[in-house]
């Protein structure tokens, strides 16, 4: 929800307008350790709260961690846009290297910029070898190749979301510098592969 409001620059609550109910959850793009707030009908949230009681659910002195969540909040904006332009320099093509993913113009991979909208960069992967989970693999991985040709070790997380897809997302502990770190690998990866 607050990765769609910042990236269409309006308030959430002009998106969840039609909704019955929201659940937000503090520690996705927010950067809380943990917490998530449930809004609805009064009754809605009053049987949500019964249920959390009788399931166990509750914590005792939970300032600390609403504290947290209300920083994630007064920061939304500036921090999920520069989630948001990570991603998007990750995925676009750069003037100088590291290149972006456009730019790489590998027969391995691509993405498509126009869905590049918040921190998600869905990529997708052509041909039968790597597959999306080696792909994964390989980016985690640090070899000592790696290490001799670039003169760094980088791992990089990405998940293996589909048959031909790997799916990239920013968050607040991920830097520009982080950014094009997992650039750098990726076209080593992407080099090598094509070996």
């Amino acid at each position: 929800l607050m990765n769609a409001a910042v990236a269409q620059d309006v308030e959430p609550a002009q998106i969840t307008r039609h909704c019955d109910s929201v659940s937000l959850c503090f520690s996705k793009g927010l950067g809380a350790p943990a917490g998530a707030v449930l809004a609805g009908r009064r009754e809605f949230v009053a049987e949500a709260w019964r249920a959390r009681k009788l399931l166990g659910g509750g914590m005792r002195q939970a300032g600390v961690l609403a504290a947290a969540a209300r920083v994630g909040l007064e920061h939304t904006a500036a921090t999920l846009r520069r989630d948001h332009d990570n991603a998007r320099r990750f995925a676009e093509a750069s003037p100088l290297p590291p290149l972006g993913i456009q730019e790489l113009n590998s027969p391995l991979c691509s993405v498509n910029l126009v869905a590049v909208e918040t921190n998600i960069v869905m990529v997708s992967i052509r041909g039968g070898w790597p597959s999306p989970a080696e792909l994964c693999e390989h980016l985690q991985a640090v070899s000592e190749e790696e290490l001799a040709e670039t003169g760094q070790a980088v791992s990089v997380l990405l998940f293996p979301w589909s048959a031909h897809t790997v799916r990239a997302v920013w968050h607040r502990d991920i830097s520009a510098h982080d950014t094009e770190l997992a650039k750098n690998k990726l076209e080593f990866v992407a080099r090598k592969c094509q070996e």
